[in-house]
């Protein structure tokens, strides 16, 4: 029983006193509010000017929707609405209206061709590719900008004058590339009933693009399979010699990587792979 009291004494006795002092410390504030820290300060409150103090203002926006009252006020609608749909799909004609595609394709055979997952990155490639296709096409966009775009802007055309001497070029490119091989144009013309063209102006431009984005996938498919033959050729020698080896746990890949890499720059590969690309494309 001693042994007990002089634990409680020892123990807990000093934490009872400790928390009362630290009640009674914080108590000791509120009943002297009336004195001043530090001393020979003095008391006062601060008020904001309400007569100087204004409400922030919100401008008040306001979209009216009217009825057309004339046919020019119509067809302006009209135009407006086409040229946002045309903006809004603007990305995607680029693409399959121009090289980028054939070039894209081709970038991304060699990528696969040499086994390599991560390095160069897509977007990389897809950068190449467009830069790339800037080169090639910039004739032809200059051709529409002097023809279209800046005779629009000063106000010397209309928008349909625009479209007409916009799409001109670019039919011409597409053609161009379809030159040896026109069966696409054809089996478009049948497919639409059309007459037999007798010019490219008799061709219309809803034949031509689907005809061209054709064309470009077999040619740049076609170039992704001979430059898959000299690196297929790599994995299949390796391949044989881990059989032989009895290693047959080893992924041949693994192994016919590096070797791919050092005969890819040896040769040049990036250097004569964007010249004979160039080299393709028709002018």
């Amino acid at each position: 029983m001693k042994k007990i009291f002089n634990d409680f004494i020892l123990k807990v006795f000093p934490k009872i006193f400790f928390i009362a002092f630290i009640s009674v410390a914080c108590l000791l504030p509120a009943t002297s509010q009336s004195s001043n820290f530090p001393s020979g300060s003095t008391q006062g409150t601060t008020e904001m000017d309400k007569g100087n103090v204004r409400s922030p203002s919100i401008p008040n926006i306001d979209i009216s929707i009217t009825q057309p009252q004339t046919g020019n006020q119509m067809a302006f609608s009209v135009q407006l609405l086409l040229l946002l749909t045309v903006l809004t799909l603007a990305p995607s004609i680029l693409i399959l209206t121009t090289c980028f595609l054939r070039f894209s394709i081709v970038l991304d055979f060699i990528k696969r061709a040499l086994s390599l997952q991560q390095v160069p990155p897509t977007a990389v490639l897809n950068g190449i590719a467009l830069f790339m296709t800037i080169f090639v096409m910039w004739p032809v966009f200059q051709n529409v900008y002097s023809n279209s775009i800046k005779p629009l802007s000063d106000g010397q055309i209309s928008i349909e004058q625009a479209y007409t001497k916009a799409e001109a070029p670019l039919k011409v490119f597409m053609y161009k590339q379809m030159a040896g091989d026109k069966s696409y144009i054809a089996t478009f013309m049948n497919m639409a009933k059309l007459p037999r063209p007798n010019t490219l102006d008799d061709v219309p431009m809803y034949v031509v693009i689907p005809a061209y984005i054709l064309h470009e996938l077999t040619v740049a498919f076609k170039i992704g399979v001979f430059l898959y033959i000299p690196f297929i050729v790599i994995d299949m020698v390796v391949a044989s010699i881990l059989m032989s080896m009895g290693m047959m746990m080893l992924p041949p890949v693994q192994i016919s990587m590096p070797f791919k890499l050092m005969l890819f720059v040896l040769v040049d590969g990036w250097g004569l792979l964007t010249t004979q690309l160039f080299s393709s494309v028709v002018h």
